[in-house]
């Protein structure tokens, strides 16, 4: 019998070829890829990102001009936490649940915002429940969006919920620590806890370092006040880590290479002087995987310490003008018709040179329990203006000189002035036949007027109408007052100054109160910078409250290198006749030192031989108690420079709604005497003790008078 034969389908031949065939292509192409490309995905796999980051560093110190340090940095125990940008939520919480256990977190101020995103973290399936069957239909048919179904997810959540949610002491401390990690940016390193962290607490977390993934500890630091309160408005405030940047200046900050959560200065000298006590920040460079897990971290340069400053201020007389003011204040408040008495200030300044010696104000309020307390208000000098009174009465002087309407010298009728239409106007007492020095000496009102009479083209005609150029006027004698510093800012290195507030009606008898300073407004500091004028000779010298910018150095409390000095800066001379000057200067002597001057009372005993001028002004209440407003009141000023024969010292002084009636204490000579005795007195101290600041202040002053003098030369 014949054998069959075994056939193979010729489909399944072309089958078993086409594998062949592709099997052989793909060899090749693996080949290609191994041989040919090989190094470059191998490059592709191992390739790794080098970021940079900045690590903040401790701000600059501020000292006095004594080398007393105001202003420090205290050192931290911090606990901080760096996520990498591959870190997901889970991460985070894993992570925070295991910190939580070795720490304690303030859990009341956490916003409810954050404790339902958290609750929806915790509780999915509650949190899904929320929607209802209809909605995640229209989600899945993508008429709604994840915002919007996470947004009802919010609005819905119970009360109860977060009620529950809160009693869980354990889950909020979680929630507490999370929302630190989470408001931190990839590879920066952000605060979890650096107030109140226990040595415990740092020393187990550092023991567990390799079980929190992006937990490390470390050393912050937070701004410490040697001198507690005192000149604290004028300092500044300092941001906090976790407030960061105010919004209002991110954009700002951001482009300088800050970052969102850096601490920067919030007001005055902080704020004012940011650029210096910031700082140069610490580089440090992160290796990255293409995951973003980082592989190793590399210093690429070190930080450095904020600058410092030394301030102009003298905090050993600082301290004592804040306590005379405080001291007058709260005895006055003890007399009749002073109900409204609620601040004062005091300016004391080198007159040659524009440095704040002192800058002092103090407000009586409410603190958070409602007793009554003396608080800080030096920042008062700068921002407030008041009607201060006959404390100008040395610029109308200078101005009727300029303008030709009196001469040194000229008399004039002291006597009631009878205009029609009017109430009697007058001196505080009539005087009789004066002239220019005596109506200084003692304050005369109408000596004053009729000089503006004069100015303004008019006539003084008894029972007569008063008609005057006002328009003119007021625009010469603002002009006048401005070289002066009154009624413009001084350009002291501070923010926020206030210029005052002119008068906007110009009546003729608007006009008369302005010559006397009841109708224009000036601050603390213009008055500072205006008797300063008048003692230097007629330079208006710019006040300056920082003296000097210096190089950080490691020692503790000493002074490394002098990198900026600041020099006097002369605005303006006033456009007078040294001679006029010099003879308001002698009238502002009398006033103290002379016969029945209005503050020799005060002052004619005291050894340092001051010049100035009192101030009183008719004016209405706009403190604090909106229900007195309108209420008349007297405001009390002094201006006053010592010696008088070579002024080293200025003083202003200024205490507004001081009270109401035509009597009450005169508060403003007696914090003016006590203030000038205090920086005497401090002065001859430090001479008999050899104290180099007393010699630093001599040179200083001689130095300026050689300054002033050539700048004089080239006027």
């Amino acid at each position: 019998m014949k054998k069959k034969k075994t056939h193979v389908p010729f489909r399944l031949n072309m089958l078993f070829f086409v594998v062949f065939v592709l099997f052989s292509v793909l060899v090749l192409r693996l080949g290609e890829l191994q041989i040919v490309f090989g190094d470059d995905f191998k490059r592709e796999i191992e390739r790794t990102e080098d970021i940079t980051v900045n690590n903040p560093v401790p701000r600059g110190k501020m000292y006095d001009r004594n080398g007393k340090v105001i202003v420090d940095n205290s050192p931290l125990n911090a606990i901080t936490y760096t996520k990498n940008q591959s870190t997901t939520q889970e991460e985070m919480v894993k992570t925070a649940e295991k910190l939580a256990k070795f720490i304690e977190m303030d859990t009341k101020k956490i916003p409810v915002r954050d404790k339902k995103d958290f609750w929806i973290m915790k509780y999915p399936e509650k949190a899904k429940d929320l929607i209802t069957k209809k909605e995640w239909d229209k989600y899945k048919q993508k008429k709604l969006t994840d915002k919007e179904i996470y947004q009802m997810q919010i609005d819905r959540i119970d009360t109860k919920d977060l009620e529950n949610l809160e009693k869980d002491n354990e889950a909020m401390q979680v929630l507490a620590i999370y929302r630190k990690f989470n408001s931190g940016y990839a590879l920066t390193p952000q605060i979890v806890k650096n107030k109140n962290v226990k040595p415990e607490e740092f020393a187990i977390v550092s023991e567990n370092l390799e079980n929190l993934p992006g937990v490390d500890t470390t050393t912050d630091w937070d701004r410490t006040y040697p001198f507690g309160d005192t000149l604290g408005s004028i300092l500044g405030n300092v941001s906090s880590s976790e407030a960061g940047i105010p919004k209002e200046q991110l954009s700002k900050y951001l482009a300088r290479d800050y970052s969102r959560n850096d601490r920067v200065g919030q007001s005055y000298i902080e704020l004012k002087y940011e650029d210096v006590l910031h700082g140069q920040k610490a580089k440090v460079k992160n290796v990255t995987d293409k995951s973003g897990k980082v592989l190793s971290t590399e210093v690429v340069s070190e930080g450095k310490r904020g600058k410092d400053l030394v301030l102009t201020i003298d905090m050993d007389l600082q301290k004592q003008v804040e306590k005379i003011i405080e001291d007058e204040m709260w005895d006055a408040k003890r007399k009749p018709n002073t109900a409204l008495l609620d601040r004062a200030f005091v300016v004391v300044m080198n007159p040659k040179t524009g440095e704040i010696l002192s800058l002092a104000g103090k407000q009586i309020g409410k603190d958070k329990d409602g007793k009554t307390v003396m608080k800080d208000f030096a920042g008062g000098n700068i921002t407030s203006s008041y009607n201060v009174g006959s404390a100008v009465k040395g610029a109308t002087i200078l101005t009727g000189y300029k303008t030709g309407a009196i001469s040194p010298g000229d008399t004039q009728l002291d006597e009631p002035l009878v205009i029609k239409g009017t109430q009697v106007k007058k001196s505080w007492k009539t005087f009789g036949r004066i002239n220019d020095l005596r109506a200084l000496q003692v304050s005369s009102n109408v000596y004053m007027w009729k000089t503006v009479i004069e100015m303004a083209h008019g006539r003084y005609v008894p029972n007569g109408p008063l008609i005057l150029d006002t328009e003119k006027t007021f625009n010469t004698m603002r002009q006048s007052f401005s070289q002066f510093g009154l009624g413009t800012r001084t350009g002291i290195d501070l923010p926020n100054e206030a210029s005052g507030f002119p008068g906007s009606e110009k009546k003729p008898g608007l006009l008369l109160d302005f010559a006397i300073g009841q109708y224009d407004t000036y601050t603390p500091i213009q008055l500072a910078q205006y008797v300063s004028t008048i003692a230097n000779g007629g330079y208006r010298v710019q006040p300056h409250i920082v003296k000097e910018i210096r190089e950080p150095i490691m020692e503790i409390n000493e002074l490394g290198p002098i990198i900026e000095e600041m020099q006097p800066k002369v605005l303006n001379r006033v456009d007078m006749k040294e001679e006029w000057i010099k003879r308001v200067q002698e009238g502002f002597r009398m006033v103290m030192q002379e016969g029945d001057g209005t503050a020799t009372s005060y002052f004619r005993s005291s050894p340092y031989h001051p010049a100035g001028k009192t101030g009183t002004a008719q004016a209405f209440y706009y403190g604090s108690d909106k229900s007195k407003y309108g209420t008349p009141v007297m405001n009390l000023s002094l201006v006053s420079f010592a010696p008088s024969d070579n002024p080293e010292v200025a003083l202003a002084v200024m205490v507004p709604w001081a009270y109401q009636g035509n009597s009450g204490p005169s508060v403003n000579n007696l914090i003016g005497r006590k203030v000038l005795d205090a920086y005497f007195e401090l002065k001859k101290t430090r001479g008999s003790t050899g104290d180099s600041s007393a010699t630093e202040q001599q040179q200083t002053e001689s130095t300026s008078d050689t300054n002033l003098n050539n700048q004089q030369s080239g006027q």
